[in-house]
């Protein structure tokens, strides 16, 4: 019973949060002018595809600390998209919903990730890897790229969480969860072999977050705590993910696939032994900044008279998390700085 309660308040704050240059520290200091980075995934990288209408990543108080308002990104300032694109020397490429706007500065590529979506359908209505990976196909057939435009560029794959969610809350529970996670690895290689064949020369795909410690499963023990069963099932994820990546590079005959671990990068930054967090700068790891004031609310959430249901910490700064899933601007800075070494490895 407190699974299945567990998972359906994972369910409900996950869909209905879809309903200081100092820190980027790098900022174009490793600049090419020339490259260009095309973002899929979901929430860890989308920068405001999600629609207005709906999504909590255009509510107060998301963007309170970059840009200072809500602009669709799922944090209180950067997500991952930006810090990768500060690391290759660009801004964030626009979000792809930003064509339809009129603008046109696409010299940086395009971000096709929104909020909530995965390598499948998911329970949030949004476009899926294999549609993302189509409106890429379209442009290309639309010769808003050439050949010579892909030749330094880079893809950035964020996806897999929300698959394993919507697997959960469809089952009630984790039977067949291996048999799954097969499913979504084989589908996201075929997706990577389309994104190279289209032309991409070098393609990253993150390595699954500790979802046991995502304060969504921590939350049950005041956000002490890992939870060991959740982690499990991301280091069957993970694994699995190593191995195909190798495949796909033996069958390239190059290293054109790299893995951008944010599974050991969330631990350093966390300062995580053992499921438990040591002695950390930030002041409660585990525990998010943002919170719904009880279990029916989420962050951003507002009642029929515009009354705030949530609470938000009095310094962002030292939190870790955002809100019950996401990492706040200044974790995701702290998830950076742990990948940075191995960044100069894989995308140059």
């Amino acid at each position: 019973m407190a699974k299945q309660t567990y998972l359906i308040y994972f369910l409900l704050f996950l869909f209905l949060t879809i309903s200081s240059a100092h820190e980027i520290g790098g900022l174009y200091r490793h600049g090419h002018g020339n490259r260009k980075l095309f973002v899929f995934g979901d929430s860890y990288a989308d920068t405001g595809n999600c629609p207005k209408s709906f999504a909590g990543s255009w509510k107060e108080p998301y963007g309170i600390t970059f840009p200072g308002r809500p602009d669709g990104r799922f944090s209180d300032g950067r997500v991952l998209t930006d810090y990768i694109a500060s690391f290759l020397g660009i801004p964030s490429p626009l979000p792809y919903k930003g064509l339809k706007s009129g603008k046109k500065l696409l010299q940086f590529g395009i971000n096709f990730a929104y909020g909530g979506t995965g390598v499948f359908n998911t329970l949030a209505k949004e476009p899926n890897m294999t549609t993302q990976i189509n409106f890429f196909q379209q442009l290309l057939e639309e010769k808003v790229y050439t050949k010579h435009d892909l030749n330094s560029s880079i893809a950035l794959v964020s996806l897999g969480g929300n698959d394993y969610a919507t697997f959960m809350a469809t089952n009630g529970s984790l039977q067949g969860f291996p048999t799954f996670t097969e499913t979504v690895i084989n589908q996201l290689a075929l997706n990577l072999k389309r994104i190279l064949g289209l032309g991409v020369k070098r393609i990253a795909v993150t390595a699954m977050e500790p979802l046991g410690c995502l304060p969504v499963a921590t939350a049950s023990n005041s956000y002490r705590n890992c939870s060991e069963s959740e982690n499990s099932l991301t280091d069957f994820h993970n694994q699995m993910l190593q191995q195909t990546v190798k495949k796909l590079n033996n069958g390239s005959g190059d290293q054109v696939f790299v893995i951008i671990d944010l599974h050991t990068a969330f631990l350093s930054a966390l300062n995580l032994q053992q499921n438990q967090t040591g002695i950390s700068k930030f002041e409660n790891p585990l525990k998010p900044c943002c919170v719904g004031v009880d279990r029916g609310y989420s962050c951003g959430n507002v009642d029929r008279s515009g009354a705030k249901k949530y609470t938000v910490c009095d310094k962002p700064q030292l939190s870790f998390f955002w809100d019950m899933i996401h990492p706040s601007n200044q974790g995701w800075f702290a998830i950076y700085s742990a990948l940075q070494s191995s960044l100069h490895l894989q995308l140059y």
